[in-house]
Order: structure tokens, then sequence, then C-alpha cells
């Protein structure tokens, strides 16, 4: 039997109307117990956009609520609780874009303004931090039960204002008075749990609540949003099904095909590897592989922090770092690696307990796509799309073994580079060409270590082997002697593909390809 598409609750951020409505859920209320059954206070997780924190968030709010008739079947039905009805105050700071001053001004006034006439509390002044605290005082005494307060994205004003100091500052000062309740009003809270992007380190938040856990990075917690690999196979088998059926593959290749496109997150160290769950639900509603996870919200914030700390785009998306740089994101040392973890584009590939080190690395190929594509206009000033028709003349003639065909392509490329652009150093030059041979999807390596020195980009196809080295203002005979001197070829020689070596000449006066030469191997 054919699943049904209405099944997949895709963008669904309400608990009780997925149930009711008979959707697809992949059970977490194990981790919602965990939570309850430590008697913790406060919590903090942070995942990127579209990872299923805010049903999470809601799914709290309804066991909290003492609404049991949906949990029917689920793992949380089944502990010893009382399921009275606590009062809840879920504050969503997702619903504004906070580009105006006043935008987080709109959103407490509103959500402040239901919870007082909830409670009977009178507004005697005109500060959110008082206001807050006399909600939570009220909400206690009125239902004679400690208040749950759930606060999702958090950290959306901060984010959305990081290059704007002013804003920023006065998001984080109203932002900071108003958490500062969470310690003040201890003796009325029965739980505290935030959700967010970013982990700020500095957000007084974080300094005052010492006790505040973390579990962002917690083996225990790594599954708590997401999907893994056996919550897949044991939620979408007929989605799957369904899917292998209409591209004539089977079950076997359409699992890979998801695996290859939408899992590799891992948020610990001991954690699963877990597939984005709206990409997942988006692939299984329209039957079919596709890019779904863009625009997360954060792309100009990215591209800027990785221009501005002029970083290899290589060595950053292959990046080894500490743990404590991934739990939290530094203003004054804004190391990208930190952004790109913290937003869905890189993740834990692995660690070495001996130097105590991450390496981090792209997820998958769908976060490939998307943070390609969103750089490429950064270094190159060419509009997000525009590359499309030039990559796919560019990929049949890699793949044909036309490299001259494909060099011409390449230099149309660069001829519509804007003039404003500044490309004024070879760093740039790399990382724009970089970028676009990546969206060929094709295997592409920047900086490939021999034992002679480094390679500076090989493009491999099925039959045939680019090695390509790069000069800024030089020639491309200077690049073909290099490739040769240094033997960069000879790994390559080996197998049975033809190979090409390729010296490009990049000239910073035209901001062009201006010239290339090509052997054969």
């Amino acid at each position: 039997m054919k699943s049904n598409n209405n099944i997949y609750p895709i963008g669904q951020q309400s608990f009780e109307m997925l149930r009711s409505r008979g959707a697809l859920y992949v059970d977490k209320t194990q981790f919602v117990w965990k939570l309850v059954d430590s008697q913790a206070q406060y919590y903090f997780l942070g995942r990127p956009r579209r990872f299923g924190k805010s049903l999470f968030l809601d799914t709290i709010r309804c066991f909290f609520d003492g609404k049991r008739d949906l949990f029917n079947g689920l793992f949380i039905n089944s502990v010893d609780w009382d399921w009275k009805q606590y009062p809840v105050l879920k504050l969503d700071l997702n619903l504004e874009r906070y580009q105006d001053p006043h935008d987080l001004d709109v959103v407490l006034n509103r959500q402040f303004a239901i919870w007082e006439e909830r409670y009977n509390v009178p507004v005697s002044v005109d500060n959110f931090s008082v206001r807050f605290a006399d909600i939570i005082e009220a909400a206690h005494k009125c239902t004679g039960l400690p208040v749950v307060i759930l606060v999702d994205e958090y950290d959306k004003p901060l984010v959305s204002n990081l290059n704007n100091q002013v804003v920023f500052d006065a998001y984080r000062s109203k932002l900071a008075s108003i958490y500062s309740n969470f310690k003040s009003a201890a003796e009325h809270i029965r739980l505290v749990f935030l959700t967010g992007v970013c982990r700020f380190s500095k957000l007084s938040i974080f300094s005052d609540l010492n006790n505040i856990q973390d579990i962002s990075f917690d083996n225990d917690f790594a599954d708590i949003c997401g999907i893994s690999e056996v919550e897949l196979h044991a939620n979408f088998k007929q989605g799957i099904t369904d899917m292998a059926e209409q591209s004539g593959v089977s079950y076997y290749e359409m699992s890979q095909r998801l695996k290859e496109n939408y899992d590799g997150y891992r948020f610990a160290l001991l954690g699963s590897d877990m597939y984005n769950p709206w990409s997942v639900l988006n692939a299984m509603s329209k039957r079919m592989i596709g890019f779904y996870w863009s625009q997360t919200g954060m792309p100009t914030l990215i591209a800027d922090s990785l221009k501005r700390s002029d970083a290899k785009l290589e060595k950053s998306f292959n990046a080894y770092c500490t743990i404590n740089e991934l739990l939290g994101y530094d203003l004054s040392d804004t190391k990208p690696e930190s952004l790109l973890y913290q937003a869905g584009y890189l993740t834990i590939k692995d660690y070495d307990p001996e130097i105590e080190l991450i390496r981090l690395g792209i997820p998958n190929k769908e976060v490939k796509n998307d943070l390609y594509e969103i750089l490429l206009p950064y270094y190159s000033n060419i509009k997000r799309g525009v590359a499309g028709n030039v990559v796919k003349d560019m990929i049949k003639y890699f793949k044909l073994g036309s490299p001259d065909e494909a060099m011409r392509e390449l230099q149309s490329f660069f001829a519509g580079v804007s003039y404003k652009l500044k490309m004024e150093n070879e760093n740039n030059f790399h990382n724009a060409f970089y970028l676009l041979t990546h969206l060929l999807g094709l295997n592409t390596q920047a900086e490939v270590t021999t034992s002679h020195g480094r390679i500076d980009m090989v493009i491999e196809t099925q039959r045939y082997v680019y090695v390509i080295e790069l000069k800024y203002d030089g020639s491309p005979s200077q690049a073909l002697e290099q490739i040769k001197e240094r033997n960069y070829a000879r790994h390559y020689q080996m197998g049975a593909r033809k190979v090409f070596l390729i010296g490009v000449n990049f000239s910073s006066a035209t901001r062009c390809i201006e010239s290339w030469e090509i052997e054969s191997a």
C-alpha cells in the first residue's frame, strides 16, 4: 500500500496538532522523561535550524499540560507520573526577523499580555523583567504548582543582529534582564528549557545560571533531535519503498541515496549519526531526493565571518578544534568554524583523545551544495544560481575529457565577475575556484599534499584526472612546470584513467583567467 503524504508533518511544530491528525511522529519522549526525572531545573539545547527543536519543546509543553491522551503508544505514557496540569510559560522568539529595534518589544508585549490576563497580574511598571517576575510568581500562586518555562530560539534576536552592534547590545541587555528571573525566581520554577542555535559564551544567562545544564554536546542527549539510522527504517520503511519504486531502484539503493544526502550529523563524541528531519520529511512527501535544507537564516553571517577571517575554505571545512570551542560563540574571537558547526554546516567527524581535538567536516551532500552556493557569490560577486549553466557545461566537458573547453567555460564565468569585486589576493581567487569546481558534483580536492609539495586542485571523474596548478599574476607555463618538476601527477598515473596537467594564470588586473596550458601526463 502506498504511503499517504499527509502523514509527513513538514514544518509542524505543534505536538498536539501532529498527534490529533495522526501524522507520523518519531518518538522522542524518552528524552522528555530524562529531563523530568533528573530533577534538574535549567537546561539548554543547541541545534541547527529545522532540526526539530520547536517540536520537542512543544512536546514538553503538552506533557506538563497533562494531556496524556496525546501520548498514547509513546514511551512516556508508561512512566510513573501524576499528569497534573502545571503552569507553562512558552516564549517563542522565532516569530520575528528582528530587523527593527522595537521588534523584540512587540513579541514580549504580546506574549506577556496573554499571561498577565491568564494569571490576573496587574501591569504596574513598564519593565519587561519586572513584569516577567510578577507573571512567574502569580502563575505559581494561582495554580499551586511550580512554573515550567520554555524559550524557543532564545538567541534569535541576537543572531539576527550580529553585524549590528547597537541593536545587538540593546537586545542582549533586555534579554539578560528577562532571563535573570530564572535565578531570582528559582523557588517558583519547576523547569527551564531553552533552545537556540548559538550558545553565546558571554551572555549573562550562562554565567549567572552556573548550574544550567548544556546538553547540546551530551552523549545521553545526542539523539534528542534528528532521525537516527534505526529510527529512519523503523518509521519510514513504507516511504523509502515508495521512493525506490518511483525511481526504479532497490530499497537498499534508495536508503544509500538518503544517507548520502541527509545523514552525517553528529552532536556528541559517542552519539549516532543523525539525518536532518526536515529533509527526510520533504523527500518522503515528494518521493524524490532534493536539496530541501537551504537558507537556514544565517548565510550572510557565515559568509562575512569566513571572508573576515581570510580563511582558506578547504581548511575551514576540514577543521580541528577543541570541545570548548564548539560549546560557545565568543564575539571577541569569532572563529568561523564554531559558527559553521552551530549553524549545521559542519559536524563532528572524529575525535583524537591523545591531542583532545575534534575533527569537523561537512555532514552530507545537501549541506555541501547549499554551503558552496551560499558562499560563491561572496567570492565571485555572481548571483546565487547564475552559475548554473556554466557549471552544467563544465561538468560535461570534464567528463568527456575536454579540458580546454572546460577551461573556456571557467574563463567565461570569471569574465562575468563584477569589476567592483576586489579579488585583491590569491586566496580569494583560490576560494572562488574551489567553490565553483565543487559545485560540479565531481570529486574535487584542494591543496592536495604530496611528498614534494601541495597540488592546488585535483578534479577526478570516472575516466579522467585533472591536476591543476593556479598562478596569480604569473604564467601558465610556470604553473605547468611546477606540476612536472614536483611530480604532482605520479600518484594518479598509476591507474587506468587519463591524466591531464593544467597550468592556469589569473590576472588581478582583469579579474579573469587570462591563459592556461594543458598537457597529457
